[in-house]
């Protein structure tokens, strides 16, 4: 069930980090790094690999190849066995912490004998940090903030993680002789940013048979609790799993109701109640006969109420049932209205993949067009030249329209683009005739930030004001569980793009999904319209367009919000607007 290549990622990344924590040389953790994170996009599964195999990948060579199968072989490796046994249990619980480096948490250690996080709060309290050479107030406050980020987060893990396991089991489920309908439900299907854990619902005349294969799969470490209506059950990545297993015809009420929100589910029942009707989970039934009226899909039930179906990513108690009752429910976006990705990179920079490989796959996916914007020179770790950048725009150029699907008079259209870095003062990586020349640029903040609010917000509005910025890349920079937003006046940002026709970024991977969908919501007030990115260094990543297009699902956007689904004709135009 788990990917054997993010099993070694995990590990590689860890390793890093120990590295760092012992003081070891920081080109050797970079190493391992930028391994782990190519693993974890390769296409293979690289249990199956051996040392040869594994010396393809970019950025893996022989010593990393050993001890990936030294892993597979034996369950573990020895060189980061001995780093762990090096490093105070105390200090690899801090650097849990999300605004807490390695080298600081070992500080704090040695200086002050912390070794929790409770402890590390009350020092913060007693100011017994100002002593230390690069602690102060600030750097007191982004902790405290990052412990609140920990803390918060609990025992949730991000949505792609929780999608790939319920969609396991839905698929193994369905499977079961008897299974009617099998579905995942809660706040997984309402595309939440973390889940903290699983609902799946079933339809079937005995539960029993699937009872029992859903506490047979090979990933269940523990069964919690089981029962003929409801069984739990705990996995290898930690999540409880609720099964609910329902008689076929109160599939649609049971559905509606396991899918939520809490205060969504409020709403409706008012609405029953008010109509002489009981709502539950197994139907709608009238209060004086307690005959069900209707249950067996969500359509009928929602009618029956005098509501359309809402989408479930709606399902927040945000004003769509008023909506709804006024014939005022958005058409949303889907994944099938994105004609193209706007964000990619490939392995000139920082990607995973060659150029040529990441067009095939675009391709494949059916995509109309698709933009490639590696990294400009102001990240210097990423050895960018205008030498490298034009050499690739004459490939681009050279591959326009060669790749596509069967049977399309036309090829995929390339667009030549690159992500470029909103400086301190809200300067890019190149001069305004360079910039010319590129199709579109996607700008974002990547570093300083700690700044001021004030300097933070001028700073992004200025990016926004650059005539050849088209889109604000993952606007808050937030990591999720890892790195809060930024402090900038978001409002102020919203206006600039709307008043100079930039785009604001739903950031798909997974880690991010920023523009969050409360900011999506506020923005879309503004009149801004949105680019829905994969921000994809590898082949895989071109996928997670799904987790952006719930995200903006849940920010009620259209496909008229969102540039790349419109026709290429009218994104040129969109994006030629301000330029001389």
């Amino acid at each position: 069930m788990a990917r054997s290549n993010d099993e070694v990622a995990a590990l590689f990344h860890e390793y890093a980090d120990l590295i760092s924590i012992t003081g070891g040389d920081a080109f050797r953790a970079r190493v391992y790094e930028k391994a782990a994170r190519a693993i974890g996009g390769h296409h293979a599964d690289v249990s199956t690999l051996d040392v040869k195999g594994l010396r393809e990948i970019p950025g893996v060579g022989t010593s990393i190849a050993e001890k990936v199968v030294e892993y597979f072989s034996t369950g573990g490796v020895s060189a980061v066995e001995k780093l762990r046994a090096k490093i105070p249990a105390g200090v690899r619980r801090l650097t849990a912490i999300p605004t807490l480096g390695p080298r600081k948490a070992l500080m704090l250690y040695e200086e002050l004998g912390i070794s929790s996080i409770d402890e590390l709060v009350d020092a913060i309290h007693e100011e017994r940090l100002r002593d230390l050479k690069g602690f102060g107030p600030r750097t007191e406050e982004n902790l405290l903030h990052g412990v609140e980020l920990l803390r918060s987060s609990g025992g949730r893990v991000q949505l792609d993680v929780a999608m790939e396991l319920a969609e396991d089991i839905v698929a193994e489920l369905s499977r079961v002789t008897g299974c009617r309908r099998c579905a995942y439900a809660g706040s997984l299907r309402r595309f939440r940013e973390t889940i903290g854990d699983i609902d799946v619902l079933a339809a079937a005349e005995q539960s029993a048979p699937l009872m029992r294969a859903f506490t047979e799969l090979p990933y269940v470490t523990e069964v919690i609790a089981a029962g003929g209506t409801k069984t739990s059950v705990r996995t290898t990545k930690g999540l409880a799993v609720d099964l609910r297993v329902v008689p076929p015809d109160s599939w649609g009420a049971a559905l509606q109701y396991f899918t939520g929100s809490k205060g969504h589910n409020i709403r409706t029942r008012e609405l029953a109640v008010h109509q002489g009707l009981k709502l539950s989970e197994y139907g709608l039934y009238d209060v004086e006969s307690g005959q069900k009226i209707v249950s067996a899909t969500e359509e009928e039930v929602y009618a029956r109420l005098g509501l359309p179906w809402i989408p479930p990513t709606l399902r927040e108690d945000r004003g769509e049932i008023e909506a709804g009752l006024h014939g005022e429910l958005p058409d949303l976006v889907t994944e099938t209205d994105i004609r193209g990705d706007l964000h990619t990179h490939t392995d000139l920079t920082d990607g995973l993949a060659p150029l040529e490989e990441m067009i095939q796959a675009a391709a494949e996916r059916g995509y109309t067009y698709y933009a490639i914007t590696d990294h400009g020179p102001d990240l210097s770790m990423q050895r960018m030249t205008d030498e490298r950048m034009l050499a690739q725009r004459e490939r681009v150029r050279e591959l326009d329209g060669a790749y596509g699907p069967r049977g399309r008079r036309r090829g995929m259209r390339l667009l030549h683009g690159a992500e470029l870095n909103i400086g301190p003062d809200g300067e890019v990586d190149w001069p305004d005739e360079f910039l010319a020349g590129f199709d579109l640029c996607v700008a974002s903040v990547h570093s300083h930030f700690n700044q001021g609010r004030a300097a933070l917000t001028r700073r992004i509005v200025r990016a926004c004001e650059n005539p050849y910025v088209d889109i604000i890349g993952h606007p808050t920079t937030r990591l999720i569980g890892k790195r809060p937003a930024i402090d900038a006046d978001l409002d102020a940002i919203f206006a600039a793009c709307a008043r100079t026709g930039t785009a604001l970024e739903i950031n798909a991977h997974p880690d991010r999904l920023d523009l969050r969908d409360q900011d999506i919501l506020r923005a879309r007030r503004f009149g801004v319209k949105f680019a829905i990115d994969s921000d994809a260094h590898a082949i895989l990543h071109l996928a997670v367009m799904r987790y952006g297009v719930g995200t903006a699902q849940r920010g009620w956007l259209t496909k008229d919000d969102v540039i790349n689904t419109w026709p290429e004709a009218r994104l040129r135009r969109f994006l030629r607007k301000g330029r001389a």
